[in-house]
């Protein structure tokens, strides 16, 4: 079976950008992360009392002064699966006198030292420095919670009122309200491994009477639908059935595979998922009648990344050790979102250390693993305006993980991955991802201008990872004059800027 397509002769390889041609504004709340009471996320992770390395309120002062060069403009809390059996309150008030509980989603125990007041405080301390605060985004128990927990949450985050919650808040030391904007209605409740889990009519219909009672309490929340993957059969249902009452509908997808070329292609079912959800959004507010004038609900992508349970599991505290191929997959993820961008309302990387994450945590400091390169660029450079871009390359026509993206993929899925921005400053900026294993390209870039900058994120191999005392995946950077053609090396992540 053939699995790869050169061009035809006499064809070479070409990028086109056109700055000029705006598609959609990328919303900061791509780059969003996402913290969970799971293995080492939060509790030697984000928050590690006594450590050398934390500061009087035991957060690692390391993994604060790495995340802020992400820019990180949101963080969803607490889970993820953890959060259908938790209850709030066990993590308020004297930390000593917090209760212990079983935890059943990793089987774990949770102590609740670190709950809803420690979480505010490590986004009040992630946002120094920055002109606009670090958003906090809370899921809702849907699983053992019930609707008046929600409710006295909300109220604890958000009432400026004479009432009991809002005093609460005020007795533990915390006079301001947090303004909690961003609320899920669950999460991933459509899956067997959850406590609780439910048909898609019983969710509906419970998401409807949480969303009608928490806007009563607090019209100017966002409140977040549960998704699946945007292909499946409960997304269509319980958006004909709720659209009306939320702001935006979450979906979330893994990908990974130990073969390169499926490892670094399978992102692209994520572009169809959201394509799907997209037309999904679309069908519901026609078919239901919903307002013009109504903002439209955009895709809550809150949960992504490159993760095999089997490889790192979840009750085993899912420290996945990330390689070159899979930092190719993260770039190839970004680009999805920035081709997208305009449907894309949030999306939050899982999870924000230890956990399936580019970054981790030791005794003695921190380790940037190989996907933590490709987050880095794309967080920094690559915001403000999608534009129009196009590419001739090579292609991949093999097996796909998952097998159902071949048969979408028409031609194959080109060897050069590639998206494009222009900020508000005037750089454009563009990315290109060779997940060819053996050949470098040499590219005709149509639209550069002169005095590019270039940023590459490459390896020895597809296998190469970096880990304490071992750093085989690197960030390099040099100029190129924009003339003639640009050579991508095999398996490189490669971002070209330059000013307009």
């Amino acid at each position: 079976m053939t699995t790869f397509t050169k061009l035809a002769s006499g064809e070479t390889p070409l990028i086109e950008v056109d700055a000029n041609k705006r598609l959609s504004k990328i919303d900061p709340m791509t780059y969003g992360g996402f913290t969970e009471h799971m293995g080492r996320c939060i509790y030697g992770g984000i928050y590690e009392p006594g450590s050398p390395l934390s500061d009087s309120r035991g957060f690692r002062k390391d993994v604060l002064e790495a995340l802020r060069e992400l820019d990180i403009p949101v963080v969803r809390y607490p889970g993820g699966n953890f959060v259908a059996t938790y209850h709030w309150q066990d993590g308020i008030g004297p930390q000593d006198q917090r209760p212990k509980r079983p935890e059943l989603a990793w089987l774990g125990v949770e102590t609740n030292r670190f709950g809803t007041d420690e979480f505010m405080q490590w986004l009040d301390a992630l946002g120094e420095g920055k002109d606009q605060r670090v958003e906090p985004y809370i899921c809702l128990n849907f699983g053992t919670g019930t609707l008046d927990e929600a409710l006295a949450w909300v109220e604890y985050c958000n009432g400026t009122r004479d009432t009991h919650y809002a005093n609460l808040r005020r007795a533990n030391g915390h006079p301001e309200p947090y303004r909690v904007k961003y609320w899920a209605l669950g999460n991933e409740c459509w899956g067997p491994w959850q406590v609780e889990q439910m048909t898609k009519e019983d969710y509906a219909k419970k998401a409807v009477q949480w969303a009608k009672a928490l806007r009563l309490l607090d019209p100017d929340i966002c409140l977040i639908l549960c998704g699946q993957d945007g292909t499946a059969s409960w997304d269509h249902y319980v958006l004909q059935e709720c659209i009306s009452w939320v702001d935006m509908h979450s979906i979330h997808i893994y990908t990974a595979s130990n073969q390169h070329m499926k490892n670094v292609t399978a992102p692209l079912a994520a572009e169809r998922g959201i394509q799907i959800t997209a037309s999904l959004i679309d069908l519901a507010r026609i078919e239901k009648g919903v307002s013009p004038t109504k903002p439209p609900v955009k895709i809550c992508f809150d949960e992504w990344n490159v993760w095999d349970p089997e490889r790192a599991p979840g009750d085993k505290g899912a420290e996945e050790m990330y390689t070159l191929s899979d930092a190719l997959a993260v770039a190839v993820w970004l680009n999805v979102f920035v081709r997208q961008s305009r449907y894309i309302g949030m999306a939050n990387i899982a999870q924000t250390v230890n956990v399936i994450s580019p970054l981790m945590t030791s005794k003695g400091g921190i380790i940037k693993q190989s996907t933590w390169w490709p987050l880095w660029l794309f967080s920094r450079y690559m915001r403000g305006w999608t534009v129009a871009s196009h590419v001739r390359s090579g292609t991949y026509d093999g097996e796909t993980q998952p097998t159902w993206l071949q048969g979408t993929l028409g031609e194959g899925a080109p060897l050069l991955d590639v998206s494009a921005t222009v900020n508000d400053d005037g750089y454009v900026n563009l990315a290109v991802v060779n997940s060819s294993e053996t050949d470098d390209f040499s590219v005709d870039v149509k639209g550069v201008g002169k005095d590019v900058l270039v940023y590459t994120v490459s390896g020895p191999q597809v296998g190469s990872i970096n880990a304490e005392g071992k750093e085989e995946v690197s960030l390099s950077e040099k100029k190129w004059n924009g003339e003639g053609t640009y050579t991508f090396a095999k398996h490189t992540f490669t971002l070209l800027r330059w000013k307009s």
